[in-house]
């Protein structure tokens, strides 16, 4: 399943990300909220950020994949996804506007064609049977 491979690459960023809000908590002695460190801050926002998209859009590369997708379809939504995630990673990191907003819009570009996939390939005939 190539979807699997977007699932660990998914997680890899998100341990990473994690990893980041630990050892900045530990660096700053911060064990709730952000102690009003804006390295901090933007830590945590990355983290956060990447787990409200970054699941959905896993089982929605799942589900595209199991209802039939091509395998290159799966392929340039799971590139798509990953890059918009990275990009996000690298303007809220850098403080960079332009590059958060290309990620966040390669991120629901992702989100969107994901959603159109499935709608195309789902097994409507399946989905309307009283049985």
């Amino acid at each position: 399943m190539v979807s699997a491979l977007y699932a660990v690459l998914g997680a890899l960023l998100l341990i990473k990300f994690s990893f980041d809000v630990a050892r900045l908590r530990m660096q700053y002695r911060v064990s709730y909220g952000d102690g009003g460190f804006s390295e901090l801050q933007s830590a945590i926002r990355i983290q956060s950020n990447a787990l409200e998209y970054i699941p959905i859009a896993l089982v929605l590369l799942l589900f595209m994949e199991m209802n039939g997708a091509e395998t290159w379809m799966v392929h340039v939504c799971g590139l798509l996804l990953l890059a918009g995630r990275l990009m996000h990673y690298y303007g809220l990191h850098q403080r960079l506007g332009r590059w958060k907003r290309s990620g966040l819009s390669a991120t629901w570009c992702s989100l969107l064609l994901m959603v159109l996939a499935n709608l195309w390939y789902m097994p409507w005939e399946l989905v309307f049977t009283l049985h």
